[in-house]
C-alpha cells in the first residue's frame, strides 16, 4: 500500500508545496492499487473513451513532462504530447490502453523523483523559460501549484472510475 501524507517535515513554502504535490501523486498511485489489467484499460464512462486508469496515468506523467521541461526548462516537447493535434489532442490518453498499468506506474513514480531532485535546483521564483498561452512567463511557484491543482482534479476523475470498475471507493 502507497503511504501518503500532506502533513509537510517543515513549514516553508517550498517544503509544503512539494508535499502537497506528492501527496497528489500518491494518492493517483494509491488508488490504481489491486486493479485488474483488464480494468485498468476499460473505460466505463460511455461519453470519455479516454476515460481510463492507464490514461489517466499517462496524463499525469506527460503534463508534469509538459509543465516541467518544456515550459519550465524551455525544452524540446517529447512524447506523445508532441504528436498531440486538433484531432488528437490527449494521444498520452489514447496510447496508454497498449502500456500496462504498472510500467505507467513506475515510469511516473521515476519521473517524480526525477522533478523533485531537478526542481530543488531552482528558487521558486525562478521564471519559466517558455511562456504559457498567453504569453507570460509563469514562475516555479506557479508550476508547481498548477501540478497539485492539474493532479488533484485528475484524482477525482480517477476515483469516479475505479468505483465504477470494481466498487472500490477511498479519500
Amino acid at each position: 500500500m502507497t503511504r501518503r501524507t500532506d502533513t509537510p517535515p517543515a513549514w516553508d513554502e517550498r517544503t509544503q508545496l512539494v508535499t502537497f504535490l506528492d501527496y497528489a501523486r500518491d494518492t493517483a498511485r494509491a488508488k490504481c492499487e489491486g486493479v485488474s489489467a483488464q480494468d485498468a484499460r476499460r473505460a466505463p464512462l460511455p461519453g470519455s473513451p479516454l476515460m481510463t486508469l492507464c490514461g489517466l496515468i499517462s496524463h499525469l506523467r506527460w503534463v508534469e513532462h509538459y509543465w516541467v521541461e518544456s515550459v519550465f526548462l524551455g525544452e524540446e516537447l517529447a512524447g506523445p504530447l508532441a504528436e498531440a493535434t486538433d484531432d488528437d489532442p490527449d494521444p498520452e490518453m489514447r496510447t496508454a490502453v497498449d502500456i500496462p498499468l504498472p510500467r505507467l506506474l513506475a515510469e511516473y513514480e521515476e519521473q517524480s523523483v526525477r522533478y523533485r531532485g531537478l526542481l530543488a535546483e531552482h528558487d521558486l521564483d525562478a521564471t519559466a523559460r517558455r511562456p504559457i498561452r498567453d504569453g507570460r512567463h509563469v514562475d516555479l511557484r506557479w508550476i508547481l501549484l498548477h501540478l497539485i491543482e492539474e493532479t488533484s482534479r485528475h484524482n477525482g476523475h480517477i476515483d469516479i472510475v475505479r468505483e465504477l470498475l470494481d466498487g472500490r471507493v477511498g479519500d
